[in-house]
């Protein structure tokens, strides 16, 4: 058995720098997650007639709907269109989320 206890020299030096590696990475994702929340994404549907945007906390800050397509016979398709655009806003600032993450954590071994 090693040094330290760990089988494979697991210990002393090796320790130190994991745990630098780790305090590194968890300063980079405090940065990441502050970027992010001060990032806007946008999906737009049916053409442009419905835009919804949502910030980087997966928050809404603004829906937009055309007039045109305001039809108070059939508020299902009006209600299907923003249902659509605030998906699809969502997703993208999830994947967006997600990729950086994956930047961050993909060289650590599966660690994290």
């Amino acid at each position: 058995m090693a040094r330290g206890g760990f089988p494979g020299g697991f210990g002393g030096g090796n320790m130190n720098n994991l745990m630098k590696q780790a305090q590194k990475l968890q300063k980079q994702m405090e940065d990441m997650q502050k970027e992010m929340e001060t990032k806007e994404f946008e999906a737009s549907v049916g053409g442009g007639a419905v835009v919804v945007k949502a910030n980087g906390k997966k928050e809404i800050i603004s829906i937009n709907i055309k007039p045109e397509v305001v039809d108070p016979d059939d508020v299902e398709m009006i209600e299907d269109l923003i249902l659509s655009a605030v998906n699809e806003v969502l997703r993208k600032a999830e994947d967006e989320t997600a990729n950086k993450m994956g930047k961050l954590t993909g060289g650590m071994g599966g660690l994290f």
